[in-house]
């Protein structure tokens, strides 16, 4: 079992307040992963749970029993950290036998849970090489499986692919990914990164100046952001916004006007709106429509073409757009630089937020996506 659940945590740095009201439970088998920006305290959530950081205030329990005051050593838990972290002296098989030998673990019983992770880590061949001789994917796939060995109730990841380049990154994902299917063990996972968050996850914690923002199935949180925060850093290329003014609120639909001065229905409850309140209307990339089927249109002229291969993206210019507009398109789009382009907006695509960040309830149904 790997049941976690945090209530009320609270974290104090010399009287400043990093982590405040984390109130998660986490059910095992699960994968989690917290994302944010830097400095969200992502990770000092993480050492709490590894029990690495002092709890200032709430309670959190494995299982059922409480772990605030039992030491790293004996919390079940297992972490894989940033830094590789591996004797170079040793071989890979005396690396990930390491912490089993301190506890003094019979060495049949060693040699077998060394050999069983290494097979599921694909490292077999590996074992009687030293690390500098292994790239950066197989040296992390050696820290992996040194927490592996221990057999943890649950295992913490704490931006484990941030030292690997691009292409290893992707590797790993699939890695970690097919890690977690055979073991089923219950993983929480930091990461910066956006993508590793909505490829990897059953669900994801946002967080945000050590608070939750907002906690739910990845596409949950793309498609039904609760905040323009969640909606601006969940999402790549991030979501397009626009200045608008509320004209007619309602509860199925709420009419705003665009900065070109035509009127949108955007399909959300802005019944908490009035007539004239500042709001922003946020279109994500793929949402614009083809400008005949369009409830209303854009004007935009391209700045630049992405040409990426699978996709191009465009970026425009739009009178009364702070920033620009950024739409893709077909990989097979043909554009040149300051060609005149329409932009077709539908009131089902678009996201809507009060002036304090607050979104609107959407108004559509989604299959299998949860609101």
């Amino acid at each position: 079992m790997g049941r976690l659940t945090l209530e009320g945590i609270g974290k104090d740095y010399d009287g400043t307040e990093i982590s405040r009201d984390i109130d998660l439970t986490i059910e095992d088998g699960e994968f989690v992963v917290f994302v944010g920006p830097s400095g969200c305290g992502k990770s000092t959530l993480l050492r709490m749970i590894a029990g690495l950081e002092d709890i200032t205030r709430g309670q959190m329990c494995l299982d059922g029993e409480r772990i605030n005051e039992i030491p790293p050593q004996e919390r079940d838990i297992g972490m894989v950290f940033q830094s590789y972290a591996l004797y170079p002296h040793m071989t890979v098989a005396e690396n990930m036998a390491f912490g089993l030998k301190l506890a003094r673990t019979d060495k049949a019983e060693i040699r077998r849970r060394v050999h069983h992770a290494a097979g599921i880590l694909q490292l077999t061949e590996l074992l009687e090489r030293r690390p500098k001789d292994l790239s950066g994917g197989q040296r992390q796939r050696v820290a992996i499986g040194r927490t592996l060995v221990k057999q943890p109730r649950v295992f913490l990841f704490d931006e484990p692919l941030s030292n690997l380049d691009a292409s290893l990154r992707v590797e790993m994902r699939v890695q970690i990914a097919e890690l977690h299917r055979r073991l089923g063990a219950t993983m929480v996972y930091v990461t910066h990164d956006q993508v590793e968050a909505m490829t990897l996850a059953d669900r994801i914690v946002l967080l945000s100046a050590g608070r939750i923002a907002q906690v739910g199935p990845p596409l949950s949180l793309y498609h039904f952001p609760e905040s323009l925060e969640v909606a601006e850093f969940i999402g790549s290329p991030r979501i397009n916004t626009l200045p608008v003014s509320v004209v007619d609120p309602g509860r199925q639909r709420t009419a705003v006007r665009l900065p070109n001065g035509e009127t949108l229905a955007v399909a959300v409850d802005g019944s908490g709106l009035a007539a004239g309140d500042a709001a922003t209307l946020g279109v994500r990339a793929e949402d614009f429509v083809a400008p005949e089927t369009a409830d209303t249109v854009l004007a935009a002229r391209l700045t630049v073409a992405e040409q990426l291969g699978y996709e191009t993206l465009a970026h425009l210019e739009v009178a009364g757009v702070d920033g620009g507009i950024t739409q893709r398109l077909d990989r097979l789009a043909r554009l040149e630089t300051q060609q005149a382009l329409t932009l077709g907006l539908s009131g089902e695509h678009c996201h809507l937020f009060a002036a304090d960040g607050r979104a609107c309830p959407r108004r559509v149904s989604l299959p299998g996506i949860a609101a």
